[in-house]
């Protein structure tokens, strides 16, 4: 069963993180909305954050798992928001189960096909020689020579942890993210529609979903809006948590 934290009691708001990330990015935002009334639910995806490891790693999977939860704790309708990655794997499920979907929210991306670009952080990812046991600041010296942004390094030491005394180590699965890199950026089934209310929110400074990109949105989310938030990029929703909830909150209501 995939990890989670859940927060507020009311309409229940299930959260999908990015590829990389985990529940805890989220855990201002979802306060946020638990105080508005939703039952939110910070869900950490597998092979990521505190859930479970597997060497299966796809969206139909990550969406099945997303299923089971819901079974086990009994949420027949949600509302669900999901970036990045996780807002792909949200779309699959709202297509895939529109009977127990109310409201989709997408944050930047869409449901075409994105090519590798990953490369550079998995190769610092990878430069990390664990069993030399390295202190935090080692571990993001090494990331510092092949990740210059200083918000993508922050991002990744979050999943940094200490696995036992002296010895850390990164909560996600690198090793089957080097395997399965190609299921992060495929895209969505042709046929696949989901026809109830849908926004998509985009970064200003994000290439993730362009004006070229809004036909193909429809034609899947014949229901949806599509905002942008100015002079933010892909992590929008960290780098203007304000205008990201406002938004988002009055879709939800």
């Amino acid at each position: 069963m995939l990890y989670s934290k859940i927060e507020g009691s009311g309409k229940p708001l299930l959260i999908l993180h990015g590829f990389l990330g985990m529940s805890d990015n989220w855990k201002t935002m979802g306060t946020q909305f638990a105080a508005n009334g939703c039952e939110v639910h910070l869900l950490d995806l597998r092979n990521h954050g505190r859930s479970f490891h597997s060497e299966e790693f796809s969206y139909a999977i990550m969406v099945q798992d997303v299923y089971d939860y819901c079974q086990a704790n009994n949420l027949e309708k949600i509302n669900i928001l999901g970036h990045s990655m996780g807002g792909k794997t949200a779309m699959l499920f709202a297509t895939t189960y529109p009977e127990m979907v109310e409201k989709l929210i997408v944050a930047d991306i869409g449901p075409k096909f994105y090519p590798q670009h990953h490369q550079t952080i998995l190769a610092g990812l990878n430069a990390v020689d664990f069993s030399k046991k390295p202190s935090r600041n080692e571990v993001e010296e090494i990331l510092s020579q092949y990740i210059t942004d200083f918000g993508t390094r922050q991002f990744l030491m979050k999943s940094l942890y200490w696995h036992e005394p002296g010895q850390l180590a990164f909560r996600f699965n690198l090793s089957v993210f080097n395997q399965k890199m190609e299921e992060i950026g495929k895209p969505f089934p042709e046929n696949a529609i989901f026809n109830k209310p849908t926004l998509f929110i985009r970064g200003g400074n994000s290439n993730y979903v362009l004006d070229e990109d809004f036909q193909n949105i429809q034609q899947h989310f014949p229901d949806s809006r599509i905002e942008t938030i100015p002079n933010a990029g892909h992590w929008l929703h960290a780098e203007n948590p304000k205008l990201f909830y406002e938004i988002t909150s009055s879709f939800l209501k």
